[in-house]
């Protein structure tokens, strides 16, 4: 009887094991047919000009899905609107954590809205690839479950500041600016790239997300007479700020990061005051005829003809290339560690962008930009190859005070 006891104890046992097993060594998000993978952005409100980047990235998983998918399963995608307001982004991104059970977030639009939820991804170890903004505090300090691979914004102006003042001979440069990280980081950028040149920024001026009237803004930067002006806004302040400034007879050489690279629509919403606005870009122009740009053109109209094809749509292919990059790279045997070191394991990846390049220490994938102009119509005009920032990013850091 002590005997059979045993056995049926042991049997029991081994019952409850098996019971136990899958939950317990299944990954998050990850099961034999499926890879659950998450994004927020702004569908609605006054950045929704950037929600097709979330748009694009469904697009794009589409399209692999449809190719069979990544080594047998099928990426299930969750996109969410947060209205570029960061509160929102907090209960979105707990909910698709918590609820839909994700194994990473893809890019998602917004610096403050990226701060908000940064913190809480790394503590419940997601994988977070592309985050649609150059803000320095998504690679300095390295985080250990996070990948950057939009240029910074430090670089970004400077490049626009050193062209200014190099290539077209320009004296004044003033800065407009949205009164967050986001627009903060540009500042120092420029003004940092303007101190290596021995000058100045004639007028800094911010403006808040939520400001409609540009008047006054506009009244400032005029009454600091300078010859160029760089913006870095919000889609509609990009056009608004133009057609203020027409009214004003105000006419210097504007330019602009890649924010407001959608030029098509730009060019659509500023009702062609975009045109001669020169601007920095990550990606290749949407009428390129790489491989790629072709492959992802004919996916946009297989499987989202209702979008439009433009920067703002493909971007969110671009920033999440280096995310398939790294499950393909894990095969079959998905956990976080090991896409982890699939990660920092990229190195000269070419997608449709500069080659980008991480490391354990390295999560800033590229620095690298090319310029751009806004022609008649809307068209577009590559005015330079790709620049490689060399600012030093530790300088820029301190003068953030971080």
């Amino acid at each position: 009887m002590k005997r059979w006891n045993w056995v049926l104890l042991l049997g029991c046992a081994v019952l409850m094991s098996l019971a136990v097993a899958p939950s317990a060594l299944a990954e998050r998000g990850v099961t034999d047919t499926e890879i659950r993978i998450g994004q927020y952005g702004p569908q609605t409100g006054p950045a929704a000009l950037w929600g097709s980047v979330g748009r694009g990235a469904g697009c794009f998983f589409d399209m692999i899905n449809a190719e069979g998918g990544i080594h047998g399963r099928k990426i299930k995608y969750y996109l969410r609107d947060d209205g570029y307001m960061p509160p929102r982004t907090k209960a979105i991104v707990k909910e698709l954590v918590e609820d839909k059970g994700i194994f990473a977030l893809a890019s998602g639009v917004g610096t403050a809205t990226g701060m908000a939820v940064k913190k809480y991804l790394n503590k419940k170890k997601v994988p977070w690839v592309g985050p649609a903004t150059g803000s320095s505090h998504w690679a300095y300090p390295p985080t250990k479950y996070l990948w950057a691979d939009y240029p910074l914004y430090f670089d970004e102006a400077a490049i626009l500041v050193k062209y200014a003042v190099e290539t077209m001979g320009k004296k004044r440069i003033a800065f407009f600016y949205q009164n967050d990280d986001y627009g903060k980081e540009g500042l120092v950028g420029a003004e940092a790239e303007l101190e290596k040149l021995g000058m100045k920024l004639v007028a800094s001026v911010s403006v808040e997300p939520m400001d409609t009237d540009l008047s006054a803004h506009c009244m400032k930067l005029k009454a600091a007479k300078p010859d160029c002006v760089i913006n870095w806004l919000l889609p509609k302040h990009g056009a608004i700020i133009l057609g203020t400034a027409a009214k004003m007879g105000f006419k210097p050489q504007w330019m602009t990061t890649s924010t407001l690279s959608d030029i098509p629509i730009m060019y659509k919403i500023s009702k062609g005051l975009f045109k001669d606005v020169i601007f920095v870009t990550f990606a290749e122009l949407p009428d390129s005829q790489t491989p790629l740009m072709k492959k992802y053109r004919k996916a946009q109209q297989t499987f989202a003809p209702k979008d439009r094809w433009g920067i703002f749509f493909y971007a969110g292919i671009y920033f999440t290339e280096p995310l398939v990059e790294g499950l393909r790279r894990c095969g079959r045997d998905l956990t976080v560690d090991n896409f982890a070191k699939a990660m920092d394991s990229i190195k000269d990846y070419q997608g449709i962008g500069s080659k980008i390049s991480f490391g354990p220490e390295k999560r800033q994938g590229t620095r690298s930009l090319f310029l751009a102009k806004c022609l008649e119509g809307g068209k577009i005009e590559r005015i330079s190859d790709w620049i490689t920032s060399d600012l030093d990013i530790q300088t820029m850091l301190k003068k953030l005070g971080r």
